[in-house]
């Protein structure tokens, strides 16, 4: 222990000390050497944080600007400057205190010229990025089609995250790694840096330059850097390297909340933090103020099961409470009419609307509750993303809708006459505004007049395709259903297609919104119905201000905490999602059962958790639900199972499994063993290769390896 420590009695001790437990004193006290503080959900990590760094200030250990400290958004930065400035009443403005990003590039504007760049070197953001790989693309003769420049900018992006420049990026004869290294060539030519540059060049200026990363490394006394779980392979070097100087690193964070493997953290750094630095001290907040007994009891539950995890036991002296509630619906549009109704009930009895949130694992999922507010007059925003009729994909399938039931909707058809590319730049627009403004007619019809102009213009052969297209869609309407005329639309346009090229994270997501609004038509007789539907719900979007309902994504509600939290589509196939297991195996399993963890623990009183025995998929109709194999990981003494029937049971979810509806095929149960050969009413004919209580894993036919409860399975002699 530090001398500073050891002088330290309970006569003097400052008096930011008293509103801290005994760890938390710990860990703030704790000022020689690399610190692990793991941080359970809502045990104060925030306050330790700002509290160490002042108890740091105020003993006089070192001064404001030998002190670093990192947070994941400049937001936590300004706050924590704030906290720390009220707690030692005093200015704190030499502390290096912000994000990798915006510290790395205080490091680089100094250091520039180390690197052949000018201090006022620009920063391009990722639209610039992708109009500079488009130019080399060009240059090369490469057709984008092929090698599309969003997939090109995630590949270099990943890259940057791992720490790798372009001579350990891979094969240097390979395409992408050509690529990159004429990317940089050419950032370098325009004295330009993207986002991912900040970190990497500031590890390339460290090791090509030893003198100054010393003067760095004996700058900062103390290290400290903020959700540490979520670090990149980049991140975790810039701080290793940085602390080789007095040691004095602190890490804050908690293993189970590791969520954003997708976008590049490697969980991998907080678990290794005791071998990388042997003299460690680990200290484990594990007293919660958030939640009650119960909510703790079944979020630990759950996420006990991860096998990667350093391990803690959270605590509460919130004893009692309400049980976590599982609730069975019959549908997913009855499990939306619960939940809405539940917060109608809350709200009756006095709790604000902003005390409450729906937590949804996909995007696509807000829609059938969003539509149960609109009908119930519930106001609602959606937190960290757009409304479902407000997303780009969506509103871009409107406006081909639109000008399907409105051929002279001028502004529809300039939203979609290029999406997907056909040719018509900004010239060819500006003719046709010129040619509807001569003659005083709509767009669509100028554009109609300027496709049949002569010229070999391949734009105008494909604008008269594209009206060619209309006219058989629209005829289509007369004689189909108008749910098919729309999928053969989004397929027969290329729109469909445009996204399944895309290489993007969030392409997938839109791709799902895209068939939950296919899903959304079919609840309208007629397609005008529809769009008319739609006009009164976007015009409905002003309500979001006040108190309202928030309903977002799991991954969205990190961090935040609410009185009562719904979790709805714990099923099989939804969640877990099947993406993350399939491209990650059992460490995306273990990063869903995270997820979980998070969801559960953002619940102050009450935490609802619900499923639907069928659940209406685009393009497949109605399809059994099969709870989530989370929901058989619960610990009863802290759960509740309400059963779609209304039968309460304090026994697993996937034991009761299952009152279905009559117009399912009802199996009598039987006793399964591996290579039993069986048959599935949706997947046909398979082999069991594993069982596991209720639950059978079977690898079909015709269709991939799927978990099924084995009520849905019939032996086959």
């Amino acid at each position: 222990m530090a001398l500073a420590e050891a002088s330290l009695n309970v006569a003097s001790a400052p008096s930011y000390l008293e509103a801290l437990n005994s760890k938390q004193q710990q860990a703030v006290l704790h000022s020689e050497g690399p610190l692990l503080i793991l941080a359970g959900a809502g045990t104060g990590k925030t306050r330790v944080l700002t509290t160490r760094l002042a108890h740091i200030l105020e003993q006089n250990l070192c001064g404001s600007q030998n002190i670093l400290a990192v947070t994941f958004t400049n937001k936590a930065a300004q706050e924590m400057r704030e906290r720390i400035q009220r707690l030692l009443e005093r200015s704190v403005d030499g502390m290096w205190l912000g994000t990798f990003h915006s510290l790395s590039m205080r490091i680089l504007r100094k250091n520039a010229d180390a690197l052949g760049y000018s201090s006022n070197f620009t920063i391009i953001d990722s639209d610039d990025q992708l109009r500079l790989i488009k130019q080399l693309l060009r240059a090369e003769n490469i057709d984008e089609k092929q090698v599309p420049a969003k997939m090109v900018a995630g590949v270099i992006n990943r890259w940057k995250d791992k720490a790798k420049t372009p001579d350990r990026a891979g094969n240097p004869q390979e395409l992408t790694v050509q690529l990159y290294r004429q990317y940089q060539e050419r950032l370098k030519i325009l004295n330009a840096m993207d986002f991912g540059d900040l970190i990497l060049n500031c590890l390339v200026l460290f090791q090509q330059n030893p003198e100054i990363l010393n003067s760095y490394q004996q700058q900062f006394c103390y290290l400290m850097v903020d959700e540490y779980q979520d670090t990149n392979a980049a991140q975790y070097l810039w701080l290793r390297l940085l602390a080789d100087g007095h040691g004095n690193l602190c890490c804050v964070g908690d293993d189970d909340q590791s969520i954003y493997g997708w976008r590049g953290a490697e969980i991998a750094n907080i678990l290794k933090f005791e071998k990388d630095y042997t003299n460690a001290t680990t200290i484990r907040l594990e007293q919660n103020y958030r939640s009650t007994n119960h909510i703790l009891g079944a979020a630990s539950g759950l996420i006990a099961n991860n096998r990667d995890r350093l391990g803690k036991e959270l605590w509460t002296e919130k004893q009692g409470g309400e049980f976590v509630l599982v609730k069975g619906t019959w549908d997913s549009e009855n499990e939306a009419r619960f939940v809405i109704d539940e917060v109608e009930d809350y709200q009756r009895k006095g709790h604000n609307l902003s005390s409450m949130a729906i937590l949804v694992r996909a995007s696509y999922q807000t829609r059938d509750f969003e539509e149960r507010c609109l009908k119930t007059g519930t106001p609602y925003r959606v937190v960290g993303g757009l409304r479902f009729y407000e997303r780009q994909e969506i509103k871009d399938a409107l406006a081909y809708l639109r000008i399907l039931a409105q051929p002279d909707d001028g502004l529809a058809f300039e939203r979609i006459i290029n999406v997907p590319k056909r040719g018509i730049g900004a010239t060819a627009l500006q003719n046709m505004h010129a040619i509807a403004r001569e003659h005083n007619i709509s767009l669509p019809r100028a554009a109609l007049l300027y496709a049949m102009e002569n010229g070999k213009n391949s734009g105008k052969a494909n604008l008269r395709q594209f009206f060619d297209d209309l006219q058989r869609w629209r005829s289509m309407l007369d004689t189909q259903p108008h749910v098919d005329v729309v999928k053969a639309l989004l397929d027969e346009s290329g729109y469909t297609a445009m996204w399944l090229e895309e290489k993007s994270p969030d392409a997938a997501g839109r791709l799902e919104n895209l068939k939950e609004f296919v899903h959304a038509i079919e609840e309208f007789e007629f397609l005008p119905g529809f769009l008319d539907h739609v006009s009164l719900v976007t015009d409905n979007n002003n309500q979001s201000a006040g108190d309202c309902l928030s309903i977002m994504t799991l991954h969205g509600a990190k961090g935040l905490e609410f009185d009562f939290v719904f979790l709805p589509g714990w099923e099989e196939n939804l969640f877990p999602h099947p993406r993350s297991i399939q491209e990650n195996g059992p460490a995306g399993l273990e990063e869903e059962r995270r997820l979980g963890y998070v969801g559960i623990s953002r619940a102050k009183l009450k935490a609802t958790i619900s499923y639907a025995l069928r659940r209406r998929l685009p393009y497949q109709g109605w399809q059994v639900g099969l709870p989530s194999r989370f929901l058989s990981e619960l610990p009863t003494a802290h759960v509740k199972h309400v059963q779609a029937n209304g039968h309460e049971s304090r026994q697993q979810a996937n034991s009761e499994l299952l009152r279905r509806p009559a117009s399912f095929v009802e199996y009598q149960a039987q006793h399964f063993e591996i290579g039993n050969r069986v048959f599935h009413q949706k997947f046909g004919y398979g082999d069991v290769i594993d069982t596991e209580g209720e639950q059978a894993v079977v690898e079909f036919d015709l269709a991939e390896e799927k978990r099924i409860h084995i009520s849905f399975l019939k032996k086959q002699n």
